[in-house]
């Protein structure tokens, strides 16, 4: 890193608070650009944030002030799901696509609000407006706090202030764009996603403190499985668990009572990841298959493994094994490469080469650091595969940002000067900036 680079790490919380205003302010530009311009494409928006007829008795759909206007444009896409289900809860089948950990909060946010008298209740049938809102705020700032928990993750993996500093600002410019300023998981699920990899990351550097290393794996456990109620795919973080499962299984014999001690902690953190996605499934299976005869079931309750959320991505999103290999869909398979070459390179790279240990007090604590490295580029390499051949293959460019280690890659790629890191960043910030145009008037890709 050159010399003015290394001075900013000084005061490296300012430096990442300026560079997320500065950021935000220049996706909220745009998108107000956007919104004065012209109507965006699709009016559901609209319909969700006002309701039917308006507050103000307008027409349908018929926002007036530059405000609302602006919260509906961020209110597109999925956003829409998550807003709706926040305000009155799951009611269509095809909304259990959609994580309920979004919803929870932006609920229990607006209640603790109306028990304190700042929201008033609305009718009913009104408009999700206080939902779009508080949905909002949410994204924004789980986005800023995820940003210090990855440069605090990379000082506690790495030793490493400057690279730290980098990986979080390329964190705020994310490709992921105005995905981690709406109503959208991803910002959420990035920053439980990084607090769990911290915390499995400090019970590493307690490999001498047996009780503080077990405690810190099952929080690490706990936060992953509220990750996964957020967003389905982050039931791979549980590698890093099963990783280290089989690692500590040949010390049984020698060590009998620290090994039982470490696999039970282990044990109960991978099933609180599995939680994460078990628990919504139980209860979409009680609400719809059970007390219901078997002329009335849906299909997916007499499934081998009943599960609603693989037949509702399957039934209605089309989701499935190459289901998205077609011609239609190559230029979105072109629009994902950059982000599929980015991650597979990285995570192959960590998986492979191993060169680059971690700085630790001990052996021991070294080799349970470059196990966790190891099995996050693991799971960011089994996402790219997922990507490329089961889901919406355009998505991997807002869901890569809850992964954190092509952060580190590329901040690396930055400071040894290679033209792969400055590509990859003039990438990040077009595609941020351009997606932010077409999020804002309701036009694919999202």
């Amino acid at each position: 890193m050159p010399p003015q680079s290394r001075v900013q790490t000084r005061r490296p919380y300012r430096t990442l608070l300026a560079a997320f205003v500065a950021w935000k302010l220049f996706l909220f530009a745009i998108a107000l650009g956007s919104s004065i311009i012209g109507d965006a494409y699709d009016t559901s928006a609209r319909l969700v944030v006002q309701g039917p007829a308006g507050s103000d008795g307008a027409g349908a759909g018929q926002l007036t002030g530059l405000g609302p206007r602006l919260i509906g444009r961020f209110t597109s896409w999925d956003a829409i799901y998550f807003v709706s289900i926040a305000r009155r809860g799951y009611r269509f089948e095809q909304e259990w696509a959609f994580g309920g950990g979004l919803p929870v909060v932006v609920g229990s946010i607006l209640k603790g609000l109306r028990h304190l008298g700042c929201v008033v209740s609305s009718a009913p049938d009104g408009g999700a407006i206080p939902e779009a809102v508080a949905g909002i705020f949410v994204a924004n700032t789980a986005h800023l706090l995820s940003a210090l928990v990855l440069y605090r993750l990379g000082q506690v993996v790495w030793r490493d202030q400057t690279l730290s500093l980098v990986a979080a600002l390329l964190h705020i410019i994310s490709p992921a764009g105005l995905f981690l300023s709406a109503p959208y998981t991803e910002s959420s699920f990035a920053l439980l996603a990084f607090s769990g990899y911290l915390l499995f990351a400090l019970g590493c550097r307690a490999e001498q403190r047996p009780a503080r290393r077990d405690l810190y794996t099952v929080l690490a456990g706990v936060i992953f499985g509220l990750a996964t109620a957020f967003r389905s795919n982050g039931i791979l973080n549980g590698i890093p668990f099963a990783w280290e499962v089989l690692r500590n299984l040949p010390d049984l014999p020698r060590r009998p009572l620290d090994t039982v001690r470490r696999l039970f902690a282990l044990g109960i953190g991978g099933v609180c990841v599995a939680v994460g996605s078990l628990g919504p499934q139980a209860v979409a299976y009680l609400r719809f298959c059970s007390g219901t005869s078997g002329a009335q079931l849906r299909p997916w309750c007499q499934g081998y493994v009943p599960s609603i959320f693989a037949f509702v991505q399957q039934h209605y999103w089309n989701n499935g094994f190459l289901r998205y290999w077609t011609v239609s869909n190559l230029p979105l398979f072109l629009l994902a490469a950059p982000m599929l070459v980015v991650l597979s390179k990285s995570g192959v790279e960590e998986l492979t080469m191993g060169r680059r240990l971690p700085v630790a007090d001990n052996p021991a604590e070294s080799g349970r650091l470059l196990s966790l490295i190891r099995t996050a580029a693991a799971a960011q390499v089994l996402l790219t595969v997922l990507a490329l051949t089961t889901y919406h293959v355009q998505i991997i460019t807002r869901i890569s940002s809850g992964y954190p280690l092509w952060y580190f890659w590329l901040a690396r790629c930055l400071s040894r000067g290679e033209k792969t890191g400055s590509h990859v960043v003039m990438f990040m910030v077009m595609y941020a900036s351009i997606q932010c145009v077409l999020f804002a008037s309701f036009l694919p890709p999202a």
